[in-house]
């Protein structure tokens, strides 16, 4: 792969549309674009880890994807230098790299549905074991597994560059570039791999992207590609983030003592060849006596180190990236004590933050919420002239709508498109409102 081609201004749905001067760059405008958008906003109402905040604020979707995108900035900020430093690719496009992998960050989480990833298993849930498991005979083996393992990277793609009704062609219109760089899995489901990144009913917009952008073609049975390079920014930048910001949102809720917290968090610096850094961090926290704020300057320092690391490893493996050589992620390749911290922060997330009552609880309604609607809304779509059919369908808004003889695939994902866009409190509303627990006496 090149950077001359990996860097495209293009747009979806607008590829014979001459680019036109701008005071804003082309990338500049991805990122206001979906600053901007609904979607994006809705991210305020998505649970990340823990239950949206009630006196302690703690991360939610939204300001999650906010401090990626920083975080992303950086890491393309850094990589944009040396190339220009090595004199790759065009350097108007090149400098504009952390525009690029902001935008990208921004966008990441967009296809998630409500309640985490309680809510992608909920989904394969009800295609698998619930009323849903009807209609494997009626859709071909890849449309089977898009649902049944419903993937959130897939679903962003979708919701980024379909045209749904009453919406323009090429949906948000965002560069090529910008959407390849969210594409973690650059091949399609039923191929034997854990996640894929397109629905079938994006297969061809994704390959359009891939191969205008000279993305690799690494097995062409499969349909295989290599990740666009800067994807590994966009995934190191989440990786960071919610790494160590979980690891301080435990803290703020109580749920690792100060004492925990804080030996995980300089266990990512070597007390004896970085003891300046130590030096910096006493000086500190002489001066700030409130633990949270502590916290908040440890985190910062942690974050800083990882995104020169990663920004390092990257730049090593410049070469085997752009060959689609490089295996796992930017983050998998660190070393020595920063490889040990991580992997303890892993080890203390799984077992004390991902396993509290108060995540699990939420997974548990989420999984029980989204199960319900799943269940009333497709067979209202399978079944539009039944009457409760007709009085649940004005729910869908007109975007999301189908014809009543459109394909059933077509149906499933009009669903599936309107409830992975909900908001936790959105969702929860509607649950009670069909359920008739919303009703008073």
């Amino acid at each position: 792969m090149n950077w001359d081609q990996l860097l495209s201004t293009i747009r979806t749905g607008q590829e014979q549309r001459e680019i036109t001067n701008h005071d804003r760059t082309q990338f500049q405008r991805d990122y206001d674009r979906l600053i901007f958008s609904s979607p994006f906003r809705r991210l305020q109402d998505k649970t990340q880890v823990f239950p949206l905040p009630g006196s302690v604020f703690v991360h939610n979707r939204l300001t999650h994807s906010l401090e990626v995108a920083s975080v992303g900035r950086s890491l393309g900020n850094n990589l944009s230098a040396k190339l220009l430093e090595e004199g790759f690719g065009n350097p108007e496009l090149v400098s504009e790299i952390g525009s690029v992998v902001a935008a990208a960050c921004l966008a990441h989480d967009l296809g998630n549905p409500p309640f985490g990833h309680s809510g992608e298993e909920a989904i394969g849930h009800y295609f698998t074991n619930g009323d849903g498991a009807k209609f494997e005979s009626e859709l071909t083996p890849s449309q089977w597994t898009d649902i049944t393992r419903f993937e959130g990277n897939a679903n962003a793609l979708r919701m980024l560059t379909h045209a749904f009704k009453g919406r323009r062609k090429g949906g948000f219109a965002m560069t090529y570039t910008t959407i390849a760089s969210i594409l973690k899995y650059p091949y399609e489901s039923g191929i034997g791999l854990k996640k894929f990144g397109y629905f079938q009913s994006e297969k061809e917009t994704f390959e359009g992207i891939a191969n205008t952008l000279g993305m690799k073609l690494l097995d062409a049975k499969k349909s295989v590609y290599a990740r666009h390079p800067l994807v590994y920014l966009v995934e190191a930048a989440d990786d960071i983030c919610y790494q160590v910001m979980d690891i301080e949102d435990a803290h703020k809720l109580k749920i690792l003592s100060y004492e925990e917290t804080y030996e995980l968090l300089t266990g990512f610096f070597d007390k004896e060849k970085e003891a300046k850094e130590f030096d910096k961090i006493n000086e500190v926290f002489k001066e700030v006596s409130d633990r949270n704020e502590r916290m908040a300057f440890l985190r910062a320092k942690v974050i800083g180190k990882l995104v020169n690391l990663c920004s390092d490893i990257f730049w090593k493996n410049h070469q085997q990236i752009l060959d689609g050589d490089f295996t796992k992620g930017l983050i998998d390749h660190l070393s020595g004590k920063e490889l040990e911290a991580m992997e303890v922060c892993k080890e203390t997330a799984f077992k004390r933050i991902y396993k509290h009552p108060s995540v699990v609880e939420i997974e548990i309604a989420g999984y029980r919420i989204l199960g319900t609607l799943l269940e009333e809304f497709i067979k209202a779509v399978t079944n539009p002239r039944d009457f409760y059919s007709k009085m649940l369908l004005p729910f869908i808004p007109e975007q999301f709508s189908t014809d009543e003889n459109a394909p059933l695939i077509e149906k499933i994902q009009s669903v599936l498109d309107f409830i992975s866009g909900m908001t936790d409190v959105y969702a929860l509303d509607l649950y009670k409102k069909i359920s008739g627990i919303g009703l008073s006496s």
